[in-house]
């Protein structure tokens, strides 16, 4: 029988039952009765048996209980950092986490205006941008944890090497929070131009063809119709 722990038989209980019941309950408890034993000596062995059985789920439930206290987190899972993971050539999953105590301070902050991602193109070689005039800011919720990012075009000049940096909005100003490590977007252009969308099957399934994109001279063509 399997050593449960469960509460003990009492007197009253087993002198309700009948001879044949208590010889079944006997055999649950692995006790060997001999024919004829008469139902008073029955009924003490199972006492004592069940009485044995729960002593030891006592002793049992001890040593659990003595078990060391679990680790607390190491602190260097309380930090703020930003990394980044390759879906294709023109999609990246950038996923990020901001340690409370700086929460508090920009999130309390008057000049608070929120949190965004800077998307900062990076020279053959560079591990850090040495001019900002080709980056691109994408503004995050608060609540954000993580977000695609779409590279809708690649150009010849460009490595396709970037960085992401983590940032609070306060004020006119732009407070770096975490930066990512450099990555590579894989290329699927030649020294000429774009390859042939038929020919890169990756192109298709990423959905670059219907995104709609809005250059420069779109937003400028659009403030002089205003006008």
């Amino acid at each position: 029988m399997e050593n449960n722990v469960q509460a003990p038989l009492s007197r009253h209980w087993l002198e309700s039952l009948s001879t044949g019941e208590l010889i079944k309950l006997a055999d649950n408890y692995s006790i060997d009765i001999p024919p004829g034993l008469e139902r008073i000596f029955i009924i003490e062995e199972l006492l004592e048996t069940s009485a044995a059985e729960n002593e030891q789920a006592d002793d049992d439930l001890e040593i659990v209980s003595s078990w060391p206290e679990p680790a607390a987190l190491p602190k260097q899972y309380n930090i703020s950092f930003i990394d980044v993971l390759i879906r294709d050539p023109f999609w990246v999953y950038a996923f990020w986490e901001i340690r409370g105590h700086e929460r508090e301070i920009h999130e309390n902050a008057p000049d608070f205006n929120g949190y965004c991602l800077r998307v900062v193109p990076l020279a053959e070689g560079e591990d850090a941008p040495k001019s900002k005039d080709n980056s691109f800011t994408v503004a995050i919720d608060i609540n954000d944890t993580g977000l695609f990012i779409g590279f809708t075009e690649q150009s010849p000049q460009s490595r396709d090497r970037y960085i992401i940096r983590l940032g609070a909005q306060r004020g006119d100003s732009e407070i770096q929070i975490a930066i990512s490590r450099p990555f590579n977007l894989p290329r699927l252009i030649d020294k000429e131009s774009l390859c042939d969308p038929k020919q890169h099957p990756l192109i298709c399934m990423s959905g670059l063809m219907e995104l709609p994109t809005i250059r420069t001279t779109d937003r400028q063509s659009r403030i002089k119709g205003k006008k």
